[in-house]
């Protein structure tokens, strides 16, 4: 999005609504790897397990509901972003465990 101040409001706005919608468009139709969340999802569910098994309660509460408001924000993100059902899912998926793609 390239600024130029002699251009008119109207233009301007016009042009970045059709580079919006350019870059919308690319995203939609972009695969969506989710390798690297699975393992991400994995990580944190033995994460999970491991926090219960050993009798801690507070710690498993803790780790879980970061993780669920991280996956509701993301949600919320890709929704207003202009992502409607499974795609918005894999998007916030793929924003919540894709660390995973470092190991």
């Amino acid at each position: 999005m390239n600024f130029d101040e002699s251009e008119p409001q109207a233009v301007r706005e016009e042009r970045f609504a059709a580079e919006r919608a350019e870059r919308r468009a690319a995203r939609k139709t972009a695969s969506l790897d989710s390798w690297g969340a699975h393992v991400g999802a994995v990580i944190v569910t033995v994460a999970l397990v491991l926090l219960g098994s050993f009798g801690k309660p507070v710690a498993l509460g803790i780790v879980g509901g970061i993780v669920l408001v991280w996956f509701a924000a993301a949600l919320v993100w890709a929704y207003v972003d202009g992502d409607h059902g499974r795609h918005a899912l894999r998007r916030a998926y793929n924003i919540t465990f894709g660390w995973g793609n470092g190991f």
